[in-house]
């Protein structure tokens, strides 16, 4: 039997990039995935991709209400809930003093409130129906230190650490672990715009930046969205039942705690 067998998960930001690695990784390991992303036609193409265990949700974690019917169209389709991974997010840079609030609100709406009342949506579902559940956040090495151009963005990660701790502590007496993930610097779509906005900054050429971080690697190269599918899974299955509020480095070697 696989490790998810008769399980259902629901992935935020699940249309690309990471979000899809663990949706497809789920899948092979026997879970039903819900596809949930703003990207209604990325979703969808991802859940034909993966085949049956799949299913696209739309969702937008800024907004209540999507939240909660995304969370309905999940259960109406599959029964219930069983693992949740809180994975969309949004990344921004810039100086200090060149901070806007609008790019503050926005990142700390998706990144934190999203991953807060995703979490609080799913978490009361798992109550109401007896589910002992697994949630995993993502967190990052981001959260773990201070970047002098990535205030924000570190800032919304490391609320996450503090927030899996908190939440983690909470839902334990109600048999849902609650854990994170706090992966390094990963290669893929994401990285190249990241790349592309701290270039502006720093004056270097497209893809000087993301070489330099891939190279300052211990392990000896950026991350890849399918280096974090075992812990991924593994923080998802009954062998994680005694780990709670935890958030877990995967990231070559990068950061020690």
């Amino acid at each position: 039997m696989t490790r998810l067998e008769g399980k259902t998960a629901l992935i935020t930001g699940a249309a690309r990039g990471i979000g899809r690695a663990f949706a497809q990784a789920y899948v092979r390991e026997g879970a039903r995935v819900a596809i949930a992303d703003i990207d209604m036609d990325g979703a969808r193409r991802t859940a034909a991709e993966i085949g049956d265990g799949a299913l696209a949700v739309a969702m937008d974690v800024t907004d209540q209400d999507s939240i909660e019917t995304a969370v309905a169209k999940t259960t109406a389709s599959f029964g219930q809930i069983d693992i949740l991974v809180n994975n969309a997010a949004i990344f921004t840079a810039a100086p200090i003093v060149e901070i806007e609030r609008s790019d503050f609100d926005r990142a700390f709406s998706v990144n934190v409130a999203g991953t807060l009342f995703t979490l609080q949506a799913v978490a009361r579902h798992m109550i109401e129906n007896g589910v002992r559940g697994k949630i995993i956040n993502m967190a990052s090495q981001a959260g773990r230190r201070g970047e002098p151009l990535v205030a924000v963005y570190c800032a919304t990660k490391a609320a996450i650490i503090s927030l899996t701790q908190s939440a983690g502590l909470n839902l334990i007496g109600h048999g849902i672990n609650v854990n994170a993930i706090s992966p390094g610097v990963v290669d893929g779509e994401h990285w190249d715009g990241v790349d592309a906005l701290i270039a502006k900054y720093e004056d270097k050429a497209p893809g000087r930046k993301k070489k330099e971080v891939g190279d300052a690697v211990p392990y000896g190269r950026m991350g890849t969205a399918d280096d974090l599918t075992g812990m991924a899974v593994f923080l998802a299955t009954s062998e994680a039942d005694y780990i709670v509020a935890q958030t877990y480095n995967v990231d070559g070697g990068q950061w020690m705690s």
